[in-house]
């Protein structure tokens, strides 16, 4: 099961990072706003990234955390996008929350194991 959720993991990611850097009229759009869009993307990477990758977590959410800053970086030189730092700080945190969820769940799911097993 890890490793369908690693491919999923990925292949959400580079969608999130086409989206991002990709031309401004394929970037989908939706009523949340541009922050909404941004932090329900990002908790979703984080989420399956948590989900994927159960070991290392806090090396996991660092990655994250630096992948995020280097996307918001390449921005300067995607044309018709500009880099925020406002962006970098809701898609941070947002991944955070994710990362954090999964392992909420991850230990949801052990503890509910170990007591179906006393």
């Amino acid at each position: 099961m890890t490793m369908p959720l690693r491919i999923f993991a990925w292949l959400l990611a580079a969608a999130v990072s086409f989206a991002t850097l990709g031309p401004p009229g394929l970037r989908p759009h939706s009523d949340l706003g541009q922050n909404g869009e941004h932090a329900l993307a990002f908790m979703l990477i984080g989420l399956a990234f948590g989900l994927a990758y159960t070991q290392r977590r806090l090396l996991t959410a660092a990655a994250a955390v630096v992948m995020i800053g280097l996307i918001e970086v390449l921005q300067f030189w995607a044309p018709g996008r500009h880099a925020r730092w406002s962006d970098f700080v809701v898609d941070a945190i947002a991944a955070c929350a994710g990362l954090a969820a999964a392992a909420a769940l991850d230990w949801a799911i052990q503890r509910s194991r170990t007591q179906a097993s006393q």
